[in-house]
């Protein structure tokens, strides 16, 4: 019989987690976000002496890299760290900020140039509007910080007018719901 109170201690999942993987880093890396397990070479982070030198992201999940084009163009820039919100979740995110003149979020209307997400969390957003002379910039900024509250610590647009907007950077969505709002592209003005 055992006289201690406190009971003996037992392994963890994160033990367990460790001792399969050999690599404390990477159990913790797998232990905060349980999907990059199916990232690792035969279950294991990769210590192949003829292997090229690892990456900055050792989780071998092909995920990770400084700069990668997302779907429709858009430059995004990761800073992955278990818990922070990635480029692509803010861009996710920005599909409900809709431009009050025309009723389509400011992704399909192609009004995001860029997302980037620096080393400290914040979302650094550029974007342009449909005309400099926009009123409606404040609206759009309000939009952004009620969408990304919880998403970011902090974000910032950064507004720019090069290269000039124009209906071709309108994505194959944004132009299908405008086509459902009674809009025709065949008979607008060709800049």
């Amino acid at each position: 019989m055992n006289d201690n109170l406190v009971p003996e201690p037992r392994n963890t999942v994160f033990d367990s987690v460790q001792k399969a993987l050999g690599d404390e880093q990477a159990a913790r890396r797998v232990m905060a976000n349980p999907a990059l397990a199916k990232g690792f070479p035969n279950g294991r982070p990769q210590q192949d002496a003829d292997a090229a030198p690892a990456a900055e992201h050792s989780c071998q999940c092909g995920r990770h890299e400084d700069k990668e084009t997302a779907d429709g163009g858009i430059p995004l820039t990761y800073v992955d760290e278990i818990g922070r919100a990635t480029a692509a979740d803010v861009r996710e995110a920005l599909h409900q900020v809709i431009d009050p003149e025309l009723g389509i979020d400011v992704i399909d209307l192609g009004l995001v140039y860029g997302i980037e997400i620096d080393a400290l969390g914040r979302a650094i957003i550029t974007m342009t509007l449909t005309t400099p002379a926009c009123p409606l910039t404040d609206l759009i900024e309000d939009e952004c910080a009620a969408t990304l509250a919880g998403l970011v610590e902090e974000f910032r647009i950064d507004w720019t007018w090069q290269p000039r907007w124009t209906m071709d950077m309108i994505t194959p969505e944004g132009r299908d719901q405008l086509a459902a709002l009674g809009f025709n592209f065949d008979a607008m003005p060709k800049y």
